[in-house]
């Protein structure tokens, strides 16, 4: 039998179709590469995605002594310098308490917020806010409603007009009981619509600090249950009106822009309330894993004073684990308020001013609490700061 030859073939003939496949799947994993590397938190969410996502960073409610329907820090504009110099922008903003969040959050430009409360009643309260947003098209609608006043039959200029001007209308205006009623009932409405599930007890909350700010209008001070108001606490009119260290009005009722900034974040559900402890197992543990999955970094946290709680409580090590879980960069900032201890002698301290701001980079904070630098709630408001 003549003996079968078959030639071999050409070295090229092999090399060739390898070639094409190795670049087709090079393409296609430096394509998913990519994707991965620009994902970020959705553009927006559906209700139900809003409300899954309050759900999964929430802890059950914990108590503090006060309603906090505003804020008591005079000085929370100060850190804004700080936060410009730096260039801290984007990524995921994470918060406490009510509206002086709004304020970062328009100067950090971030692409989503959690504002994480150990009191339900603060998510019930941010509710509120949401419900005003969606029915507001600029400032002076959002103040009307809030405060429950009439608003103006024509809005055209309003967006120009100063903070100072849109707050001595809502002062001057008046609204009609049946109007009152309307605006109550529509708050509460749209809170319903939010996708939160929400009791009766929850609603008659929202009713009750909707009517706090009803009754005592832009001049509602923070109050503490079965105390009377430090006489250095600022009211609502002048936290808006408020200005950081170079003396420009930075909340975000000072522009139309950076209210509506913060309206389109609230629009699609991408400013989260949640229920937590900053040092819980749970809410900064989801946050993060949340973060990580859509490739966001931290931009700021805002602490207020809450880490002097967690170390009377004996719970600091916790929060501190916590924070370092949070995906960061080396822009991502801690923004912390002192009150007492630190009024009239701390470097940052502001004369007249009734709070103190101070601002940390967070891989600064890991990088003292590796070297075990900080032991007590004194080396937490005076190592590592950024210049004001």
């Amino acid at each position: 039998m003549a003996k079968l030859s078959i030639d071999p073939p050409a070295r090229d003939s092999i090399l060739l179709p390898m070639r094409t496949h190795a670049r087709v799947l090079a393409t296609v994993a430096l394509a998913s590469l990519s994707a991965n590397a620009s994902a970020q938190v959705p553009r927006s969410l559906s209700d139900s995605e809003f409300a899954s996502l309050v759900a999964r960073f929430s802890e059950p409610s914990g108590y503090f002594d006060t309603d906090n329907l505003i804020s008591n820090e005079d000085s929370y504009l100060h850190p804004m310098t700080t936060l410009r110099r730096l260039g801290t922008s984007g990524g995921v903003y994470v918060g406490v308490g009510p509206d002086q969040n709004f304020s970062y959050i328009a100067a950090i430009r971030p692409h989503a917020a959690v504002i994480i409360d150990i009191r339900r009643d603060n998510l019930l309260e941010h509710l509120l806010f949401k419900s005003i947003f969606a029915q507001s098209r600029n400032r002076v609608d959002y103040l009307s409603m809030l405060f429950g006043r009439q608003r103006p039959a024509d809005t055209t200029g309003w967006g120009a007009r100063s903070i100072d001007s849109i707050l001595a209308y809502v002062r001057r205006a008046q609204a009609s009981d049946a109007e009152i009623t309307r605006i109550r009932a529509t708050v509460v409405s749209g809170a319903r619509r939010s996708g939160v599930p929400l009791s009766d007890a929850d609603v008659e909350t929202i009713r009750r600090f909707h009517d706090a700010f009803l009754i005592e209008g832009p001049e509602l001070r923070f109050t503490s249950h079965g105390r009377a108001p430090s006489a250095g606490y600022p009211d609502f009119a002048q936290l808006a009106m408020e200005r950081d260290l170079e003396g420009r009005q930075r909340s975000f009722l000072a522009t139309e822009d950076a209210f509506q900034f913060v309206k389109s974040l609230e629009d699609r559900n991408l400013i989260i309330p949640a229920v937590g402890n900053f040092a819980g197992p749970k809410a900064f543990d989801e946050v993060a894993k949340w973060m990580t999955a859509n490739n966001e970094k931290l931009s700021a946290l805002y602490a207020s004073n809450v880490e002097q709680y967690l170390y009377s409580d004996g719970i600091y090590d916790a929060f501190a684990a916590n924070l370092v879980k949070l995906p960061r960069d080396s822009k991502s900032v801690i923004i912390r308020s002192c009150f007492q201890f630190c009024r009239g002698r701390h470097p940052n301290a502001v004369q007249s001013y009734y709070s103190v701001q101070m601002t940390a980079l967070v891989d600064t904070f890991a990088s003292l609490r590796a070297a075990r630098r900080i032991a007590a709630y004194y080396d937490v408001v005076s190592l590592g700061l950024l210049p004001p």
